[in-house]
């Protein structure tokens, strides 16, 4: 009889000396998930690439050139006298609004104000980084943004809602260039 205690405190032990037992995940995320996504995204754009270019043909008085960033562009001033465009590093002060496809207005120039930034440095969307780089000084273009290049799927929590693709007037007016940055040695 005294030795059933002993074995239950030796059974005890014995339990109690095993290694912790590693949890098992309480969701497993499939492939099937991020394929569905890439496919829904792919749609997203073609259409929004579809819309782009039905308003290039029925805006067929403008020249618009297809940027290698994904937008589309056409220029309302062109700078002949001048030759360089910003690099990463330089300071530009620019101005812009923000509309959707259709015309609507969702932040105007003056809203916005002029903006000044480090090109390549700040947390803007890719569409008007990207684009701030193909102007000269005194240029003005209008660009249209697919919304993978604008605010994407999260837009800006405010006025730009989901997957919004965008038009955007946009005036590059000074361009401060770094002489200590490397890029602008190039033009």
């Amino acid at each position: 009889m005294k030795s059933a205690p002993l074995l239950f405190m030796l059974m005890l032990l014995v339990a109690a000396c095993q290694g912790p037992e590693p949890r098992k995940p309480v969701q497993k995320k499939s492939s099937s998930f991020f394929k569905a996504s890439v496919e829904r995204s792919k749609k997203i754009l073609a259409a929004e690439e579809k819309k782009i270019q039905q308003i290039i043909e029925e805006d067929s008085l403008k020249h618009y050139i297809e940027s290698n960033f994904g937008a589309w562009y056409h220029y309302l001033k062109v700078n002949d006298t001048a030759s360089y465009t910003p690099k990463k590093g330089d300071r530009v002060l620019i101005n812009y609004n923000l509309l959707t496809l259709d015309n609507d207005t969702l932040y105007t120039t003056e809203e916005i104000g002029d903006l000044h930034f480090g090109v390549d440095q700040e947390a803007l969307f890719l569409g008007l980084r990207e684009a701030v780089k193909v102007l000269k000084e005194g240029e003005r273009a209008t660009f249209l943004f697919p919304s993978s290049i604008a605010y994407g799927y999260d837009g800006d929590r405010d006025r730009i809602g989901t997957n919004v693709p965008l038009k955007s007037t946009l005036t590059l007016l000074k361009i401060d260039k770094q002489m200590n940055n490397p890029n602008t040695l190039e033009q």
